[in-house]
């Protein structure tokens, strides 16, 4: 049965079924054919059941209960927020050779208003089909769900991970003697559940459990947005098999990951981003809920390189076939919506001189058998966690590694490499220990479509953060950097609460970026209060034309958080291509995690944090959690009558400014910086109403320097003036050399060009639509709006330039706007 979507909506569902059966590891084993455009081999699903993990969930809550530990009582009983016992030591330099290498071979229901009363039934799932019964009366067979799309699955089997040698060591139960599917679960959950300290031989023995043969195939059938799998004659999950391998082929045309050319015309592709996740990558439990390791061995071409979400840097193993195979692993669970790949053509660099990184780099930071479990109980389930050790708490700078097409080279040397250790030490500074332990930063082709992207262990960032100067770089740098404390190592429960992750990361990119400048006290406050100007006047603008609906942060309500009884859920408007372009999320968390500093004081504000990351680390949140551990921080004279109601309501669950903003003046336009350009427009509007032959003959005016957020206040300020000559235009860029400036300067000089139809500088605006994809989608539009038929033959032009290897959404949304 083919599940579609309603026309009229545009949610993203998430079909696995993880209530019943948990992914606890993936073990995938890929090769990758750039002349196909395809990436086949198998994935190997480790699963722990259902009833076990309530079991598990209520043992623990009732530990919980009778804890003093303050922190306890923020916690919420999920499965995946189970508190683990310590963890221990593990190294950071573990390579490939150190595991065997894989080779080739009560029921929730929506409001009425919400059009989702009954899930199931809105999405088109039946109920019969959909069976997922874990009691004992089950009258059809069980049915796993995986989350799946754009996926050519060959083959479903059974993995007998009884066959493994030595495995024996995981059977527990002396009655298990005669090999079958009680023997082959109960070692798979022996294996899931090792203690963190434990962690090289859990890899090893997943890896070996991976290879072996299969013991029988399943029967299985998919969807648009899902792969049923079933076991004849199997009734509940208990009884499913706990080890599966998937043969499987992804197709050229698939959502996850983007077949195309970086910018020296070599092949690549990656992931980035897409609204469905990776179930076009390989199929998986996409709910949040699923938190899970995985480790991965990915085979191409001896001149290609693979960077992934893995603890380790990975290095090549030449094949004799004459390519080359490499392998990651991750010992932190998180959900598999994280994951990352990019494999390309791309060259590491490297400053000329030795850095604090390559000390880093050179020196492991753990010692291979100490036991840290001094340093705190954390409340997140058990892995090897970096806030239990010493060494990794007071670790400013992590090892990292920059990855460019060769062309980027020297940029990449003058600008990024300089920004990443001072970035990260700031980090560090604000937060505390970095929750991973590495880092790699790559240059992604231009058809990105946004300027920058996390994931654990790497960061994509679009080339648009690399022309001008650095402060463009730097800020997007700290935004990214940021994510791995809020939207990695912290994640949200619910996807729909986007503002946990990018108001968070909004909020302390300016934070961030003032400690790695060193700025006094004074500086800081007047860089981030321009910033404040300047978002504060974006805000307007996404209020005034986004759709109410899609002002909301916490969309779902009450029902945040609430999943059907199979653990299957919905994405309100996860599939809305526009939503991509929208910063309503970044920019109202940002206001009210300002407000919140307003109200406690910077450094109040910032050791509350701390204390935050450290209970809820390695956990998934929903609003309330932040919110009542904050209120609990804020001294009675200062809660000014707030309650997790009232900021709810006036904050996340209403559209338009939030009421505490309503009436106020704009945030940041009194600051010292924000005057001096307000005195460079006057200058710059005088010049403009001035005649001809005065302009030649009269006083010149003189123009203070601008730093880079002054001159895109300043363009703003000029983008509301009716009117504005060519001369005056042409002045304009001559004193500020727009066209050298950062992206973020160079797209307001874009829209001047194109409001006052300067058509000297057009080739401005095409060089914008080709080179800074990911900031020219607004471009098009305004090309078009103004019925001009020579920006309208400029539009398309550069659209048919750029179409083919443009982001599908950027895409879908501009093809809109032209056709």
């Amino acid at each position: 049965m083919d599940t579609k979507l309603d026309p009229s909506r545009d949610d993203l569902p998430l079909m696995a079924n993880t209530s019943h059966m948990l992914v606890k590891h993936y073990v995938l084993d890929l090769d990758v054919h750039f002349e196909s455009h395809v990436i086949e081999g198998t994935i190997v699903l480790f699963f722990e059941d259902g009833n076990r993990l309530k079991k598990q969930a209520h043992s623990i809550k009732e530990t919980c209960q009778l804890e003093s530990n303050e922190a306890c009582k923020f916690r919420t009983p999920e499965p995946c927020h189970l508190p683990g016992i310590n963890s221990r030591t593990f190294s950071f330099n573990m390579g490939c050779n150190d595991f065997v290498i894989c080779d080739k071979g009560g029921k929730h229901t929506f409001d009425k208003d919400g059009n989702h009363d009954n899930w199931e039934q809105a999405f088109g799932i039946s109920s019969s089909k959909y069976c997922c019964d874990t009691g004992n009366h089950g009258r059809e067979d069980f049915l796993l769900v995986l989350d799946c799309c754009d996926l050519s699955v060959l083959k479903v089997e059974e993995v007998d991970v009884a066959a493994v040698p030595g495995i024996e060591k995981f059977i527990r139960s002396p009655k298990l003697t005669v090999v079958s599917e009680e023997l082959r679960n109960e070692i798979v959950h022996e294996l899931v559940s090792l203690p963190a300290d434990h962690w090289r031989e859990q890899l090893d023995y997943y890896a070996r459990c991976s290879q072996a043969p299969g013991c029988g195939e399943l029967s299985f059938d998919s969807d648009t947005w899902s792969l049923q799998i079933k076991k004849k004659g199997v009734r509940t999950a208990t009884d499913f098999p706990h080890a599966i391998r998937i043969w499987y082929t992804t197709k050229p045309a698939g959502q996850s990951v983007t077949w195309t050319s970086d910018q020296s015309g070599r092949p690549c592709v990656y992931t980035m981003g897409s609204p469905i996740n990776n179930r076009a990558l390989f199929p998986c439990q996409e709910p949040p809920v699923a938190m899970s390791t995985w480790q991965a061995t990915v085979r191409t071409a001896a001149s290609f390189v693979v960077l992934m979400s893995g603890e380790n840097s990975a290095k090549p193993t030449q094949l004799q076939e004459g390519g080359s195979s490499w392998h990651y692993y991750v010992t932190m669970p998180m959900p598999a919506s994280t994951f990352t790949i990019a494999v390309g053509c791309w060259a590491e660099i490297k400053l000329e001189t030795c850095s604090s990184n390559d000390l880093a780099e050179e020196c492991p930071l753990l010692p291979l058998e100490t036991d840290f479990r001094c340093a705190g109980m954390c409340h997140h389930m058990e892995y090897p966690c970096r806030f239990q050790n010493a060494s990794a708490t007071t670790q400013k700078i992590i090892p990292h590694r920059v990855f460019a097409p060769v062309c980027l080279k020297s940029v990449c040397q003058e600008t990024l490499l300089q920004l990443i250790p001072p970035c990260l030490s700031a980090a560090h500074s604000i937060l505390g220990t970095h929750p991973f332990p590495r880092l790699d930063v790559l240059i992604v082709p231009a058809n990105f479509p946004s300027l920058g992207m996390a994931s654990p262990h790497i960061i994509f960032l679009s080339q648009s953060t690399l022309t001008g100067k650095s402060p463009l770089c730097g800020v997007r740098l700290c935004h990214e950097i940021s994510h791995a404390w809020f939207g990695l190592a912290i994640g949200a429960r619910d996807w729909t609460e986007e503002w946990l992750s990018e108001g968070f990361a909004t909020h302390l990119e300016d934070v961030f970026w003032a400690e790695a400048q060193q700025l006094s006290p004074q500086e800081a406050h007047e860089q981030q209060e321009l910033r404040a100007c300047l978002r504060w006047r974006r805000l307007q603008d996404e209020l005034r034309n986004a759709p109410e609906e899609m002002q909301v942060l916490r969309p779902n309500k009450e029902k945040t958080g609430h999943v059907s009884d199979s653990g299957a859920s919905v994405v309100k408007h996860g599939l809305n291509p526009e939503k991509t372009f929208m910063q309503v999320h970044y920019l109202k968390g940002y206001f009210l995690l300002r407000f919140f500093t307003g109200l406690l004081g910077h450094e109040a504000y910032f050791a509350f944090l701390r204390k935050f990351v450290h209970t809820f680390h390695g956990q998934l949140i929903l609003s309330q959690d932040f919110l009542q551990m904050l209120l609990e921080n804020i001294p009675e004279e200062k809660k000014l009558e707030l309650s997790v109601e009232n900021i709810f309501q006036d904050w996340l669950e209403s559209s338009g400014l939030p009421k505490p903003l309503q009436g106020s003046r704009a945030a940041g336009a009194e600051c010292g910086l924000a005057r001096r350009v307000d005195a460079e427009v006057a200058k710059w509007v005088r010049v403009s109403r001035r005649p001809r032959k005065r302009r030649r003959s009269g006083k010149q005016e003189v123009f203070e320097k601008l730093l880079p957020d002054q001159l895109v206040l300043l363009l703003e300020h000029l983008l509301e003036k009716k009117t504005l000559n060519p001369q005056t235009l042409q002045s304009l860029q001559r004193t500020y050399h727009l066209h050298e400036q950062d992206a973020e300067v160079r797209h307001r000089w874009c829209e001047l060009i194109v409001k006052h139809k300067y058509t000297k500088a057009y080739k401005h605006v095409e060089r914008f639509l080709q080179e800074d994809q990911a900031m020219g989608v607004y471009l098009y539009g305004e090309l078009m709006v103004s019925e001009d038929a020579r920006q309208q033959q400029l539009a398309h032009r550069c659209f048919e330039l750029a179409r083919e290897q443009m982001d599908r959404s950027s895409a879908k949304v501009v093809a809109e706007m032209l056709f």
